[in-house]
């Protein structure tokens, strides 16, 4: 297959940050990248203005390591309650996912909703009560530590078979 060199305008997800140089596939290259506005063919002319790129990248880098940071710190002091349903012995009745911490830290704040249940580092669900602490990958270089509470849900005696 025949490669060409690009240099990428923006980011592009699995392939790089802008000004990077980079070889994909012509006809990739030829199709979408350069029709688009992503990347420009990597010629001696244009490889002079990567440094106003390099500038754009470090300028956009800096933006989003500051905004995870805060965001990181507001993670750390945010704590969840969370109530399980339990029966005869303490058994827990369902669980507490990813998914579930995402919808609470949702609800709790507007800044949270850009937080993808994929950033939550939860290996399996949560399924006794307790006390817990969930990373969380803001970004690549930048974990915040979220605590949990799950309690059981208080038992209603009308409920269990009067």
């Amino acid at each position: 297959m025949s490669q060409i060199e690009v240099i990428l305008k923006q980011q592009v997800e699995n392939l790089g940050a802008e000004a990077d140089v980079i070889k994909v596939k012509r006809g990739y290259a030829l199709n979408f990248l350069i029709p688009t506005g992503k990347a420009y063919e990597a010629t001696t002319g244009n490889l002079k203005h990567i440094d106003a790129l390099k500038k754009a990248r470090a300028l956009r880098e800096a933006n989003e390591i500051e905004a995870a940071t805060k965001l990181a710190n507001r993670l750390n002091k945010q704590r969840l309650k969370f109530e399980l349903a339990t029966g005869q012995g303490g058994k827990a009745f369902g669980s507490v996912t990813a998914k579930d911490i995402q919808d609470s830290l949702a609800e709790t704040d507007r800044q949270f909703r850009d937080i993808d249940r994929k950033q939550i580092q939860l290996k399996k669900p949560i399924k006794r009560t307790g006390d817990f602490e969930v990373e969380v990958k803001i970004h690549q270089d930048i974990n915040a530590t979220l605590k949990i509470k799950i309690s059981a849900a208080a038992q209603d005696d009308a409920a269990n078979g009067e």
